[in-house]
């Protein structure tokens, strides 16, 4: 390893030397131990080799000659299981949770507001609308395992903490890292309400997503299962639309098949769906588009007017899929109107 980028929670950045040349390359500290100038280091070049658009960094395995501590902390629970970097924390629902009590029986969440999107990239753009009207809100983010399974992988997250637009993380499912592990995405929910008191609940999964141009066939249907999650637990599901002017593949332009078959066909129990008011041509053609969503869900039209202002004060990068905020302004107007109307529920 020749140097080191730069930290934030939980990761290191680093430059590690090849035969092919210089690698960026990531590590999990609290997964590999923290790697030092001059160490060799067992690399995964998976996305790099693969040019996966999310990844970017070759993954530190190990660090043979400086192996991390023993894990002798509380909790019992397999993350990451079965495979060589399978990582034990401490549920918040396991027995020897100091929470285990309080969540042993807890079955409701008491109508709390659950806003979820397809994207990890919606995050920032949703609290950026949420704060428009609500700065004081507590937010909770719950991080679903369909993308990156370390929340240490997202420097949005890490940003957005340290901005203190987020009270706290939830890792549910096979993802880990947050202030707080849960075994479902049902218990992530009822951590966030009952345990840090969270005004409302952003979901999302992790960086990256996973999708194969079939109809089934992308980690996005657990947006659907989410809405259903947040039903069965008595809570306001808030359903963000996944638009694109810009994307060069047809499904995603104007409305993602992603939101029309995780909320037409996926989530069983009624949502309000968020319809920005966008002008013009794009903005008819998005309303023509959702309108078979009526048949379940409460559509829900929310005006974007100053919506372009909070998104620019937002206090990390707005990207997705390589697109900027005035690259694709449609899809961040669409989470950042999710958080309008779920300020107006608080």
């Amino acid at each position: 390893m020749s140097s080191i980028r730069r930290e934030w929670r939980g990761a290191v950045e680093l430059v590690v030397e090849t035969d092919q040349g210089p690698l960026p390359a990531l590590a999990y500290v609290a997964v590999v131990g923290r790697p030092h100038v001059g160490d060799w280091v067992l690399l995964n070049t998976t996305t790099l080799t693969l040019e996966l658009g999310t990844g970017g960094y070759a993954m530190v395995v190990a660090v043979p000659d400086r192996l991390p501590a023993d894990n002798d902390g509380p909790g019992h629970v397999v993350k990451a299981r079965y495979t060589p970097t399978q990582t034990t924390v401490l549920a918040v629902d396991e027995q020897g949770s100091p929470h285990h009590d309080v969540l042993r029986d807890a079955d409701d969440i008491g109508g709390m507001p659950v806003v979820v999107a397809d994207l990890h990239s919606a995050l920032p753009a949703i609290l950026a609308g949420l704060r428009d009207r609500r700065p004081e809100a507590r937010v909770v983010y719950v991080m679903s395992d369909g993308g990156a399974l370390p929340v240490w992988f997202s420097r949005t997250v890490a940003g957005l903490t340290d901005a203190a637009w987020l009270a706290a993380t939830v890792t549910v499912g096979q993802a880990f890292g947050g202030d707080v592990e849960a075994v479902t995405l049902h218990s992530g929910l009822l951590a966030a309400r009952h345990v840090l008191n969270a005004d409302l609940v952003v979901v999302t999964q992790g960086p990256g997503n996973l999708g194969t141009g079939t109809r089934w066939g992308f980690s996005g249907v657990a947006t659907g299962e989410a809405v259903n999650a947040t039903g069965v637990l008595g809570g306001r599901p808030v359903a963000t639309l996944r638009l694109s002017e810009t994307d060069p593949r047809p499904r995603h332009r104007g409305v993602s098949h992603h939101s029309l078959t995780a909320y037409g066909r996926v989530a069983l129990v009624p949502a309000d769906v968020v319809v920005p008011q966008l002008p013009g041509e794009f903005g008819e053609l998005v309303r023509r588009a959702v309108a078979a969503l009526a048949q379940r869900h409460r559509m829900v039209d929310v005006p974007v007017d100053g919506l372009l202002d909070a998104l620019r004060e937002a206090p990390v990068t707005l990207s997705s899929m390589g697109r900027e905020l005035d690259d694709d302004q449609a899809y961040f107007l669409a989470a950042a109107a999710a958080g309008r109307h779920v300020a107006s529920l608080l």
